[in-house]
């Protein structure tokens, strides 16, 4: 219509020959002039939009939609804590990543790809305004922006290890196909640091802080090994930052819990009446196939291994940490829902039952999870007898946390916890381990924090409400015994803690062990479901799997500037 309108209003002028040039600049429709937004409103819109595309969600995204969020769920379907779920028919292209059957033209790594450039675009954006504004104070605005590009960044280098760095510059002059010539953790390390020298202390929910920003250029700092300057940042965050655990596990993963004390970093998702467009979209896929909502679709399964690592001893209520398995937490594998079961009897971590749904425990209070009939899977399948929890609302939150998508899918309003305050415990914990001069004392007090909140928290009630819902044995370190043993700890502690939150091929991946530990899981896995083709299925875990590959679209696209990753 609106060509129609120019062409009409261009036949005139010519026939007149009394118009301007300048007749044809109409401002779009629902858009602001860049005149318009130079200002402390208009800096504020770009911000928010910055945030925004913290989960995936946004016109023009390429790939796979579900694998654009920031909670980074299908990442643990390679690792250990997860199985992709539902039948391994469905959806191929996942079926080929938790497989190890890479291609580069896969649209679930397209699909983060492209969200998380999509929020350095914005983040740029909220730059790029700030400097064309001449007069009054942003720094706070440009503090958040700069954070902002810095999580994006990290996120693509976690990722992609060889990713192009888009300045404020290379977006002014619309130069976005750069090279990607290597790690871009000295681009990431100066946008922490700006945030930091530029950010308020002050807790506001979903918003980046200087406390936020330490912890997150610690984190940085962890991940390329510089224990030193990791530790001394992390360290202030958990002595000197108004943060806290709080009292109970599950507070992290329901509507009750949102922005407490524990949540540093959040994606602040909502349910809405009708469609919900600020719900979980890139979530949609992971609840139960059926059970007490009738809801899609299956996907993202715990490990049995996952399931055994909840194990603890008896006599020291300390994780199994070599051991752990040698044994099998009894499952309802194989077993029709119509079949008597009894659940394992042997101690076990209350954490277990707040991570992973197993048969004849309460599910989030919707009753005792019945066992098959509530999984998609068949026997047949790859995807095992469980269903993760932290993902699904509690039963007297449905009407607080419950959306629904395009297509009747669940679009859950549960927040997602990019960092909590158990996070900065654990990583300062291993950063004095493997810092120059190893504090192991420290290391034990922020190991046992986090051991003391799972130890004295509520656990999971039995049917009658009148009793635990299993043998929950778990009690503090009383010493680390040297620094393997508490590098040992600390790496076993976070998978404890964060089993099925997206973290845990990122931590196998840095500490050099991915191979090791995923071609061990595969195998064991195997000998869990019982299925002799189950083996047959997974490629080997190699190097190359250290790094997702750089989408072959964005290479096509780039006329060869973008360098593909090793191995592919």
């Amino acid at each position: 219509m609106k060509k129609n309108i120019i062409y009409s209003i261009t036949l005139t002028c010519m026939m007149l020959g009394a118009c301007s040039d300048d007749f044809t600049e109409i401002a779009p429709t629902g858009a602001l002039s860049d005149e318009a937004l130079q200002n402390a409103t208009g800096v504020d819109l770009k911000l928010t939009a910055a945030y925004s595309a913290m989960d995936g969600e946004r016109i023009g995204r390429l790939g796979e939609g579900v694998s654009a969020g920031g909670d980074n769920w299908w990442t643990d379907v390679v690792a250990d804590d997860a199985h992709r779920g539902s039948t391994d028919g469905d959806n191929p292209e996942l079926f080929q990543v938790e497989t190890l059957d890479w291609q580069t033209g896969n649209g679930w790594f397209l699909g983060r790809w492209s969200a998380l450039f999509g929020g350095v675009n914005s983040a740029n954006a909220v730059i790029s305004l700030i400097q064309t504004i001449p007069d009054g104070d942003f720094s706070q605005q440009l503090g958040e922006a700069s954070f902002l590009r810095g999580y994006y960044y990290f996120e693509l280098q976690k990722f992609y290890g060889n990713v192009p760095f888009i300045s404020v510059e290379n977006l002014d002059n619309l130069e976005f196909n750069q090279p990607n010539s290597g790690p871009v953790w000295s681009q990431i390390e100066a946008d922490l640091q700006v945030a930091i020298d530029n950010l308020g202390p002050e807790v506001v929910n979903g918003r980046a802080n200087s406390w936020v920003a330490k912890a997150f250029l610690g984190k940085a700092y962890l991940y390329q090994e510089k224990w030193d300057e990791a530790f001394s940042l992390l360290n202030e965050v958990a002595t000197e930052s108004p943060y806290t655990l709080n009292p109970e596990y599950v507070s992290n993963f329901n509507f009750a819990g949102e922005n407490s004390s524990e949540s540093m970093f959040a994606i602040q998702f909502v349910s809405d009446d009708g469609r919900s467009f600020n719900g979980n979209g890139a979530g949609t896929l992971n609840f139960p196939g059926g059970g007490p909502l009738g809801t899609c679709c299956g996907f993202y399964q715990p490990t049995q291994d996952l399931v055994n690592a909840y194990q603890t001893d008896d006599a020291t209520g300390q994780p199994l940490l070599d051991t752990f398995a040698n044994t099998d937490v009894k499952s309802d594998y194989g077993i029709e829902s119509s079949a008597d079961f009894t659940p394992h009897t042997g101690p076990l971590d209350p954490r277990l039952d707040y991570t992973v749904s197993r048969r004849g425990i309460d599910y989030n209070g919707f009753g005792l999870n019945p066992g098959k009939e509530w999984i998609r899977a068949t026997f047949n399948d790859i995807s095992g007898p469980y269903l993760p929890k932290k993902n699904i609302y509690q039963a007297d939150e449905v009407d607080a946390n419950r959306g629904t998508g395009g297509w009747g899918s669940d679009w859950s309003g549960i927040n997602y916890n990019v960092m909590r305050f158990a996070d900065v415990l654990l990583m300062a914990a291993e950063a004095a381990v493997e810092k120059t001069s190893p504090d192991l004392t420290v290391a034990l007090d922020y190991v046992n924090q986090v051991r003391n909140r799972a130890k004295n928290m509520t656990y999971v009630q039995n049917e009658a409400g009148d009793g635990d819902a299993a043998n929950y044995v778990i009690e503090p370190y009383g010493a680390f015994a040297g620094q393997e043993f508490a590098r040992k700890a600390v790496r076993f502690e976070r998978r404890l803690e964060f089993g099925m939150e997206g973290h845990r091929l990122f931590d196998l991946r840095r500490w050099g062990v991915a191979a090791e530990v995923i071609n061990a899981y595969i195998a064991n896995e195997s000998a869990d479901i019982d299925d002799a083709s189950y083996g047959t299925k997974f490629g080997t875990y190699t190097e190359k799997f250290d790094l997702f590959p750089i989408p072959i679209n964005a290479i096509d696209q780039s006329g060869g500037i973008l360098e593909q990753n090793s191995g592919y």
